[in-house]
């Protein structure tokens, strides 16, 4: 069995922190972490922004009377003996979405999490980062300077280590600080309901994700978008392939410049001076194979897109005025509601939600109608009590005032 490794405060000398990349060490891990106490406070760090891949370089669990553990995942492999022990436990991290696929790839998966950034929010804090909720309800101050470090290097810093084990190690203190809010509030029935949301919430699939690239109000014409799809999907499939972050090979906005131009020859592509990033020339054969396959394109993509049937809300006005007006009614009674129980207003209903029920209301609005519309798209029970009727409400009213003014973007 190892000795847990020794935990870094934020103000002492600590002894060396280990990483464990061996199946031995792990499995002595899980033993230790078996005998503890209490729920696992974990956490996971990635590559964002160098690798293409979002996988796990590093994963940090810590219980009381155990100690805290980090692991090597891509040495690791599956943690199934890990999720075996912390099943049946609560589970606490700090914004879970972020870090639940990665985990769920190496096979931990929580039944029951505490989420101490969202619970922050509910709460009704200003600023719910974890270095700022840990100063603010622990009076500790943790430096975040490695939160956008590689964390696919090896080998990790020893910096870098104490820093990813103080993330966890603090963790259930900060949980009890929070419960503790949550409940003086009133809001723990609310908490729990958003925290088991955030397990069966499904990862949106974005459509046509090359329209996201930085500058594409700059392109015009059908034919441009149709070199920037092509550019945008060969970047990303050789992003893929060599596992590094899109960007770093050839930015957003030399792509864009590049459809913008249309250039006309490998040559002219290799001498647009906009056209930069360290992949940009080293594979200029890539990069011109799609301009052409783009120029040749039979089915240029739309300039509007395709969509998914509901149009920005600052077109709402001249396309549905009706809408626009129930859109602004709503939104302003679901703010102030939000403002009453100082709850920040996307946590109460996500706007996605409140533009889809305007768009396309129940034939009959009532309160039961209403509700059935935001349960539909995902609304939790609380939601449904304390908004179902204001929005019914907002909506009945915006039908009686067609003099309202339109709905901002």
């Amino acid at each position: 069995m190892i000795d847990s490794p020794a935990l870094p405060t934020a103000d002492a000398d600590h002894p060396e922190v280990r990483v464990i990349d061996s199946r031995e060490e792990y499995l002595d891990a899980v033993r230790v972490l078996a005998g503890g106490t209490g729920p696992f406070a974990v956490d996971a760090e990635r590559a964002s922004g160098f690798r293409y891949s979002q996988r796990a370089y590093l994963i940090q669990v810590f219980r009381r009377d155990a100690g805290v553990f980090l692991f090597d995942p891509p040495a690791i492999g599956r943690f199934d003996e890990l999720q075996e022990v912390m099943r049946d436990e609560e589970w606490i991290l700090h914004a879970a979405s972020q870090d639940l696929a990665c985990l769920r790839e190496v096979g931990l998966d929580p039944v029951t999490i505490f989420d101490t950034e969202l619970g922050a929010r509910l709460a009704g804090l200003p600023r719910v980062g974890l270095a700022t909720v840990v100063e603010e309800l622990l009076g500790i101050h943790l430096a975040k300077a490695h939160s956008a470090a590689d964390w696919s290097t090896r080998p990790l810093p020893q910096g870098w280590l104490v820093y990813a084990a103080l993330d966890v190690e603090l963790l259930p203190d900060l949980r009890d600080r929070i419960a503790e809010l949550l409940s003086a509030a009133g809001k723990e029935e609310i908490a729990r309901q958003e925290f088991a949301a955030v397990l069966v919430r499904e990862t949106p699939v974005r459509h046509e994700p090359w329209r996201r690239l930085s500058g594409m109000h700059a392109l015009r014409t059908p034919r441009q978008l149709a070199i920037a799809r092509a550019l945008w999907t060969a970047r990303d499939q050789y992003a893929q392939e060599i596992d590094s972050a899109p960007g770093r090979l050839v930015p957003d906005l030399s792509l864009v410049a590049v459809a913008k131009a249309q250039p006309a020859s490998k040559r002219e592509l290799a001498g647009l001076k906009e056209f930069t990033g360290r992949a940009s020339r080293r594979e200029l054969d890539r990069w011109w194979a799609a301009v052409e396959a783009g120029v040749a394109d039979p089915e240029p993509p739309s300039m509007r897109g395709t969509g998914d049937g509901v149009p920005a809300p600052r077109v709402w006005a001249e396309k549905n005025p009706e809408a626009d007006r129930r859109l602004k009614k709503a939104r302003a009674a679901v703010t102030a509601r939000a403002e009453e129980l100082a709850i920040p207003v996307e946590n109460m209903l996500t706007p996605e939600t409140l533009r889809r029920v305007a768009w396309a209301p129940p034939a009959e609005i009532t309160r039961d109608t209403i509700a059935s519309a935001l349960a539909e798209h995902g609304a939790r029970p609380w939601q449904l009590e304390e908004l179902a009727g204001i929005i019914a409400d907002a909506f009945v009213e915006a039908r009686q005032a067609p003099d309202a003014a339109p709905a901002e973007a």
